[in-house]
């Protein structure tokens, strides 16, 4: 078994060869790119899904306009102005997409406080 440190001399020792230690590990391990919360989707995955919300977006307001239209026999009316409010729900869902890109997951561990 190891033996408990006798003094402070050999406590800042092992301290200074802890740090020596830490030192060369972290110039062995890689670091993370990113750290965000979408670290782990590359650029072309949050593309596509920015596109798909877009389209969704659209695609359910032509439905819904289509279908109040039918409904209420105003072919163009609501149509046009559902597929508008489609666009800018799209538009909207995609800002917060990208504004998850920029965002961190929360704190550097060791950082709450504890009461």
């Amino acid at each position: 078994m190891a033996e408990d440190p006798r003094d402070s001399a050999d406590r800042q020792a092992d301290a200074a060869r802890l740090r020596d230690l830490e030192e060369r590990l972290s110039k062995v391990t890689a670091k993370p790119e990113v750290a965000g919360p979408m670290a782990g989707y590359d650029k072309a995955h949050v593309a596509w899904r920015m596109v798909t919300e877009i389209v969704a977006g659209i695609m359910l307001g032509a439905g819904i306009g289509y279908g109040l239209d039918w409904l209420f026999g105003t072919l163009p009316i609501m149509l046009i102005l559902f597929i508008l409010l489609g666009f800018v729900a799209g538009i909207k869902v995609m800002m917060r997409t990208a504004a998850e890109l920029g965002s961190t997951s929360g704190k550097p561990p060791g950082t709450d406080e504890r009461d």
